[in-house]
């Protein structure tokens, strides 16, 4: 994972955002210094002459109003252009952001959070853990490939971190479901879980229909999809 640090004009609004929202990058197309931007139209977006921009959905980690930065987290995952873009960035690289986006609320208050996330959603449980009170108690359990991807997080909550290294390569959200059904999860407690989407839904039900969790105590997201390069933003498993 690698940090861009990001600094333009009418960024404040991230400094508003709700933890876990989202944003879209616009990354310059090949062979350009900086993404040709589309102009909003009663048709839809249109584009100028030249290749469009390659759109990626990510969750800010955070923004410092006063320097106007805000932090960007790549997941470095080998081909991809966003990840590519990325692995090269310097200094003076233009990009374009827009958001923020997302429906998450902290609301209804709870004492106690159960979070399963990959890799994908490591900044949105930093953004989490940021604004969680001193008095709830969070478990966290994130599935990664190895020790060498396990990070550090700070919360002034009572938190918990398991980390769970994929058992095989293709194993996507497997630990994650284990760790679902091996929970201690205590009534008025609020679930939240990203990650590859298939395996959200796995979870999703087992909670739901397993576990008979309410509804409005359920947060669930697709941040990505086995095959998909460019997964919607607005997956949240509750197609089923």
């Amino acid at each position: 994972m690698v940090s861009v640090l990001v600094t333009g004009d009418n960024l404040d609004a991230y400094g508003e955002a709700a933890p876990t929202s989202h944003l879209k990058v616009f990354l310059p197309a090949e062979g350009q210094d900086e993404p040709l931007l589309p102009q909003q139209t009663p048709d839809g977006p249109v584009y100028p002459d030249g290749p469009p921009p390659v759109v990626r959905t990510y969750t800010p980690r955070r923004y410092d109003p006063q320097t106007r930065i805000l932090e960007i987290q790549f997941l470095l995952h080998g081909t991809g252009p966003a990840s590519e873009w990325a692995q090269r960035a310097k200094p003076g690289d233009k990009l374009a952001v827009g958001g923020p986006g997302g429906r998450f609320s902290l609301e209804p208050v709870a004492d106690h959070w159960w979070l399963a996330a990959d890799e994908s959603a490591i900044p949105a449980v930093g953004t989490l853990l940021d604004v969680l009170p001193e008095t709830a108690t969070v478990e966290v359990h994130i599935e990664v490939e190895g020790p060498d991807d396990e990070i550090g997080f700070e919360s002034q909550a009572k938190t918990s971190i398991t980390w769970h290294h994929r058992s095989g390569g293709g194993a996507f959200g497997a630990e994650l479901a284990r760790a679902a059904r091996e929970a201690s999860i205590p009534d008025g407690a609020r679930v939240w879980v990203a990650c590859e989407a298939a395996a959200m839904r796995d979870i999703r039900r087992y909670f739901l229909v397993g576990r008979k969790v309410p509804r409005d105590a359920l947060v669930t997201r697709g941040y990505w999809r086995t095959g998909e390069q460019n997964h919607p933003d607005h997956d949240y498993g509750e197609d089923e």
